[in-house]
């Protein structure tokens, strides 16, 4: 007698990179009847193969949070070499979501579990007035700032450190150790320790004026924790605060020490790294 599971549909598991102009999209994440960057992928995937797999992210990026290179993984039956996925998901998804790599992945590969280590950019936009070419995904800051700093203020939060006081917090928890996953919007199983392999400052100049950015890469973040970081360090580059306060706010573990939520524009999911063989 045939077994049945010799007709059981045989999957493939995905990895797909993307970039996306998060502006006009309420994150990442699946909402019923908001545009969101997961429920976008997930309808184009049906478009195009038939089937409806609901992708995973290496992180849920908020509203308005932008993406050089976030990362998703699923499960396909159909069969489909990978350049026609590419092209055709590219064909249906809005023109403000990119695919830029498109590749099966072995059957243990998820986006979010896999990864070893993030990194985010933040854009700040330092002439008088900002063109509008670029306010979608900069923070228009023309008041006087002290790069030097902003840059050592920035040098203290490399390391394994508590970062409660970064974090967004869920406010019907009454614990002070109530922080947020960036990876899942809940409670995180970790705590608020995470470990930021590098932190600093960067100029750039082009032809539509100077730039700084703030590039943080670490083994994972906690909800709005780079926003509260980046609005800790302007105002460090304000005079509001001192670069030797970052250890106080630190140890303090608690969000009322730190500075204000940069806007969600200027940030960037710039790039996700994973270990061998992903």
């Amino acid at each position: 007698m045939t077994k049945l599971t010799e007709f059981a549909p045989t999957t493939s598991n995905w990895k797909l990179t993307l970039a996306y102009d998060g502006t006009d999209f309420s994150g990442w994440q699946v909402q019923p009847g908001e545009p969101t960057i997961q429920g976008e992928l997930q309808h184009a995937l049906g478009r195009v193969t038939g089937e409806m797999p609901l992708p995973q992210g290496s992180g849920r990026t908020d509203a308005g949070v932008h993406a050089l290179g976030q990362v998703a993984s699923f499960a396909l039956v159909a069969p489909i070499p990978p350049e026609n996925l590419l092209r055709a998901l590219n064909r249906t998804l809005p023109a403000a979501i990119r695919v830029l790599q498109a590749k099966t992945a072995p059957a243990i590969f998820h986006a979010r579990h896999s990864a070893v280590a993030k990194t985010y950019e933040y854009r700040v936009y330092r002439e008088a007035i900002c063109p509008p070419t670029l306010a979608r995904y900069v923070l228009a800051c023309s008041w006087p700032l002290e790069l030097d700093k902003m840059e050592q203020a920035a040098r203290l939060f490399e390391g394994e450190h508590d970062f409660l006081s970064f974090a967004a917090t869920d406010p019907d928890l009454s614990s002070r150790d109530n922080a947020l996953d960036e990876d899942t919007g809940e409670m995180s199983e970790r705590g608020a320790v995470r470990t930021v392999f590098s932190s600093g400052w960067e100029k750039r100049s082009g032809e539509a004026g100077e730039l700084l950015v703030y590039r943080v890469r670490g083994n994972g973040f906690l909800h709005h924790m780079v926003r509260n970081l980046v609005g800790t360090l302007i105002d460090v580059g304000r005079g509001k605060l001192r670069t030797q306060m970052i250890p106080e706010i630190l140890a303090a573990r608690a969000r009322a020490a730190a500075g204000p939520t940069a806007p969600a524009q200027g940030l960037f999911l710039h790039s996700v790294e994973y270990g061998e063989g992903s």
